[in-house]
């Protein structure tokens, strides 16, 4: 697999049927090796590792029903409250990060409502911040640790 713009993480992998699969921490099974993979693994180990996320507070791959159409989201980021801290769209590393991908993370957010945006092709990061009073996003540099 690409090398990507992450700190280097280990991570378990196994060979089934000529397929490679990565362990994912939060999903606590193995999936199979995908590019797309790839970078959500990376990214769940940069919010655990870097961003001090309590692993009980991430969710992968979960489903939402936006204008009755059905959706997922990448990763999701929750406060102890149940509401949502951030929410974090994934690409392929081959996949450039275009205003078609913020689009897309803007609309999932109408029905999350997450504090913070991030949007990675595991090359390029891009952090937001909700203005919900004005309804737009700002660009930040980074999203700032969690904090309980």
């Amino acid at each position: 697999m690409q090398e990507l713009n992450f700190t280097k993480y280990a991570f378990r992998f196994k060979n089934s049927e000529n397929k490679v699969s990565i362990f994912d921490s939060i999903r606590k099974k193995f999936v199979i090796l995908q590019p797309e993979e790839w970078v959500r693994q990376h990214c769940i180990q940069f919010l655990i590792q870097e961003k001090n996320v309590p692993q009980s507070l991430i969710n992968v791959e979960k489903e939402l029903i936006i204008n009755g159409l059905k959706k997922r989201y990448d990763i999701v980021v929750y406060n102890p409250d149940g509401s949502i801290c951030i929410v974090v769209e994934c690409k392929s590393a081959k996949i450039p990060i275009t205003q078609t991908t913020f689009d897309q993370i803007a609309r999932y957010n109408l029905k999350l409502n997450a504090t913070y945006l991030m949007v990675t092709n595991g090359l390029n990061h891009y952090y937001c911040q909700m203005d919900f009073i004005n309804k737009r996003y700002q660009f930040l540099k980074d999203i700032p640790n969690y904090s309980l």
